[in-house]
């Protein structure tokens, strides 16, 4: 678009502008009937300022946004208009965020995905804006995952009044009225240029209570969800749960390599055979549980090697991986059980890792320059690789053992079919998903990697018998 052009176009928008602002401080007295209220008169001046501020943000137009800034600061009207500033910024919010939810985005992943793009602060304001949005669902129809994650987040209407909102947020976070306004501004520019992202649950307004007495909304889950017409509602049993995360947390506690190992072999071998339980239960009962998804964060530093350690875990326990880079997080498909295993673990996993590459220190080259960072993501990457493949030897060695109890062939048919729901999953809501391999540059990082995944034995196996649940 030409200079002249630009021009005409902004000339013709602060006309609107100005139009709506001679409209909200209302005619001359005798002149004319006013048939519209001073309060819509200064709605529609806040959306015609509120609108040209956006298009300036998008526009990457630093002048003409500063304008409108100081006009919505301004606020025509006085103090009414600036209550009809906050009230169209809270429509503003209502709108967008329903939008996430609708196109598949979830509580935790929009405070995600906004921390990571824009900091702490606009991921504190996009925790207000998801509250401001919740309020007019009921609880019944909020599934149960999601209520899980508002109650992580602290979700909360914590204002008296919705026009006076960002006034108080200001206060809070110590901005004056100019920043506040351009913190909204890109907030919701952020929000509303989300991409659509598989849909793992119903959205709010969508979740129907469960009626087999059982107290759960519809599709069961821990934190993430389910494809659309999913109809999997087994968690892993608590109590095997409580076992596993005592397990880790004695992993992660302990001084002993060795011990760390050995106890989240253990770990995964009670995961395992819950797993298999689970499948032959379901197959024995003639159930129609299909596999879930749900997203796991993935953030930097060493994201990489971070999303290779979530994909071996998921791998071992019977679910694909597959990694959004740009948005920090990973969509997990597996059945729910398994999905449970796989995020326990990862988590477990992570702790122990990390733990064992600041333990091994810097490093530096012979230039004495640090080399620190390629050595960190070599150890993490070679950490992953050996771990996966320790972990899947744990996976067999009880498959292999639960099918021989079994005797009677069913066990392998059955995990046959459940490894191919979760690929012709994984493929339906993933269908240009690529492969990529994990590169490390640091030869002593991929050794001390691979040494911290290798120390322990894995031959826990009759500890983790004698531990199932009866």
């Amino acid at each position: 678009m030409g200079s002249r052009s630009r021009e005409r176009r902004k000339a013709k928008q602060k006309a609107r502008v100005n139009r709506g602002r001679a409209q909200a401080a209302g005619p001359a007295e005798g002149l004319f009937y006013q048939e519209r209220s001073q309060r819509e008169l200064l709605a529609e001046a806040a959306d015609l300022l509120v609108a040209a501020a956006l298009n300036a943000k998008l526009a990457e137009d630093d002048e003409a946004l500063a304008e409108y800034v100081e006009s919505l600061v301004a606020a025509p009207g006085g103090p009414s208009g600036r209550r009809a500033v906050n009230r169209c910024l809270v429509g503003w919010f209502d709108r967008v965020v329903g939008a996430a939810w609708q196109h598949g985005w979830q509580p935790v992943d929009v405070h995600r995905v906004v921390n990571r793009r824009a900091g702490q602060r606009l991921a504190r304001l996009a925790v207000d804006a998801i509250a401001l949005q919740m309020r007019q669902y009921a609880a019944a129809t909020v599934d149960e995952r999601w209520r899980a994650q508002l109650e992580a987040l602290d979700v909360t209407v914590w204002w008296d009044r919705d026009d006076t909102w960002l006034d108080a947020w200001g206060d809070r976070a110590g901005r004056d009225r100019a920043e506040v306004l351009v913190d909204t501004l890109d907030l919701l520019i952020l929000l509303n240029t989300l991409p659509r992202l598989e849909s793992l649950c119903p959205p709010p307004g969508a979740a129907r209570r469960d009626t087999s007495g059982h107290g759960h909304g519809h599709a069961r889950g821990a934190r993430g969800g389910q494809p659309a017409g999913s109809t999997s509602d087994r968690s892993a049993d608590p109590r095997m749960l409580d076992k596993v995360r005592a397990l880790l947390a004695k992993a992660e506690s302990t001084g002993f390599a060795e011990e760390a190992e050995a106890l989240t072999a253990k770990a995964q071998e009670l995961m395992a055979r819950h797993s298999i339980d689970e499948a032959l239960l379901a197959a024995g009962k003639g159930s129609r549980d299909s596999p879930a998804g749900r997203r796991v964060g993935i953030d930097n530093p060493y994201e990489v090697a971070k999303a290779s350690l979530l994909d071996v875990v998921a791998d071992a326990n019977r679910c694909r991986s597959v990694w959004s880079k740009n948005l920090g997080f990973a969509t997990v498909v597996g059945f729910e059980p398994d999905l449970d295993a796989a995020e326990l673990l990862y988590t477990s996993l992570l702790v122990q890792a990390t733990t064992a590459m600041m333990r091994a220190g810097s490093r530096q080259d012979r230039a004495g320059r640090s080399r620190t960072r390629s050595f960190r993501q070599s150890f993490l990457a070679s950490f992953a690789v050996r771990i996966g493949q320790r972990l899947m030897a744990a996976t067999e060695q009880v498959s292999e053992q639960a099918a021989a109890e079994a005797g009677d062939g069913r066990l392998l048919p059955v995990l046959a079919a459940r490894t191919d729901s979760v690929r012709e999953a994984t493929e339906t809501m993933f269908p240009e998903i690529v492969s990529h391999t994990v590169s490390a540059t640091d030869g002593e990082g991929w050794a001390s990697g691979r040494a911290a995944a290798d120390l322990a034995s894995l031959h826990t196996r009759d500890e983790v018998t004698a531990d199932r649940p009866g």
